[in-house]
């Protein structure tokens, strides 16, 4: 037996795995990642494979980067944690100045604070929980949130109510808060006019019950869990203008599409449009560790200032034991200066415009429905020909050496921002056979 079958069948007789259906685990030969390094993962057998998914949209530098590796084991050896609450750390100072910093700077009020989170779908409750209360403390509460149809953000039950993703989310609706749906400008369904179909639903939306949002939340740019759902950016400007004209906040989730991952440093940066709330994580630390933040505009800030007359504390009751933690902090840190030292932001667009360029031959292809691409993320939906046709594809590139994941019949391809040359053209070499061995 080999060792990554010895140490599958250990993993299903104790491991519950996300996003799993355990019924098929054995039989889909998971793969055992022992070590990485770069751009690589290496298997408990020896086996290499390309991460053509930065471990989940999270590598931006690749694995194990030195400077990043060095940056953790000198602050470990310095602080290994202490709470945000009641006291504060150099590193935590120092990443919400970088932050800031790095802000989009658009149309729109500037983002001059930052709140931490551990995870995605924690900072999207955060920031959920930020713009009810916004509300409440500058007016009336406003229990209602305007979303996109095929959004996700994340899978706390906040941030489920303001997904529009069945798959993931029809099971819980009985559990969740209020939410307004509008159709997706990312949609092929809805035609050529998708943007124009979306743009006059959210402004009936918020015609009908502006007075009641207290924000609308949006992917900026790209639907990701949705398969890659790229729209127009003139979107953003609409939500930025409905959002003003009813008085609601306007949050985007960039934990997925920031920090370099569409060819700039946040999605919205190809709008011109800044958020009144975004939200960031993923890439935020390299990939390393788990972090995420919420920016937020001063005037949000400012909401929750205790004023002379309070009858009710204007305190945002929110957090959690690992807040800002300094080890994540001090990964981000070392991974944003690597990004600026290097250029990361315009090499991941070029990266991106290549990947396109090498995939072009595959749109082609009779049983390829569509690629959609903006920067590094990428989508290439196949046509269901079998069970799992999708999966099937990841399978055949990873018996050639590159680790893909399907969203349905959509495959994923968002590799480390640093990717050479070469590499990529394995990446996209091993993606066109593996679809042309399972659907030619």
């Amino acid at each position: 037996m080999t060792a990554s079958a010895t140490w599958t069948a250990r993993d299903a007789a104790a491991v519950w795995h996300p996003f799993t259906q355990h019924a098929n685990w054995i039989d889909d030969e998971p793969t055992v990642v022992d070590r990485a390094e770069g751009p690589w993962l290496i298997d408990v057998d020896g086996r290499r494979y390309l991460d053509g998914v930065s471990s989940l949209w999270t590598t931006t530098l690749g694995h194990c980067h030195p400077e990043v590796n060095a940056a953790v084991a000198d602050q470990l050896a310095r602080l290994d944690h202490s709470t945000f609450l009641g006291t504060t750390h150099t590193p935590g100072i120092e990443l919400a100045e970088a932050l800031i910093r790095l802000a989009p700077n658009g149309n729109g009020p500037a983002l001059t604070k930052v709140f931490y989170a551990g995870d995605g779908s924690s900072a999207v409750e955060a920031a959920i929980k930020i713009a009810y209360q916004h509300s409440a403390q500058t007016g009336r509460a406003r229990p209602k949130f305007v979303r996109l149809q095929h959004a996700y953000h994340g899978d706390t039950l906040g941030a489920v109510a303001v997904g529009g993703h069945d798959l993931f989310h029809a099971t819980y609706r009985p559990l969740l808060l209020e939410t307004i749906g509008v159709p997706s400008p990312g949609d092929r369904a809805l035609g050529p006019d998708r943007l124009d179909i979306a743009t006059r639903a959210l402004e009936q939306t918020m015609a009908e019950h502006g007075d009641e949002v207290c924000a609308v939340i949006v992917e900026p740019m790209i639907q990701g869990a949705a398969g890659m759902y790229d729209y127009d950016a003139a979107f953003l400007a609409a939500a930025r203008r409905e959002a003003d004209r009813h008085g609601a906040l306007l949050i985007f989730d960039e934990v997925a599409t920031g920090v370099g991952r569409t060819g700039a440093m946040w999605a919205a940066d190809h709008a011109g449009v800044n958020p009144d709330l975004l939200t960031c994580g993923k890439g935020v630390t390299a990939g390393y560790l788990p972090l995420s933040a919420v920016l937020a505009a001063e005037h949000v800030y400012e909401a929750f200032l205790a004023r002379e007359g309070d009858t009710a504390p204007r305190t945002f009751f929110h957090g959690h034991t690992y807040t800002a933690n300094p080890l994540c902090c001090a990964a981000a840190l070392a991974g944003l200066r690597v990004m600026e030292e290097q250029d990361v932001i315009a090499r991941a667009a070029r990266l991106g415009e290549r990947l396109g360029k090498l995939l072009e031959p595959l749109g082609a292809h009779p049983h390829v429905r569509e690629i959609r691409r903006l920067g590094t993320m990428t989508g290439v939906e196949v046509e269901p020909v079998r069970e799992r046709t999708g999966f099937a594809v990841c399978q055949a590139a990873r018996e050639r050496g590159v680790w893909l994941r399907p969203l349905g019949d959509t495959v994923i391809v968002m590799p480390p921002l640093t990717l050479t040359e070469a590499e990529t053209e394995l990446l996209a070499a091993g993606l066109a056979e593996a679809v042309d061995q399972v659907l030619r």
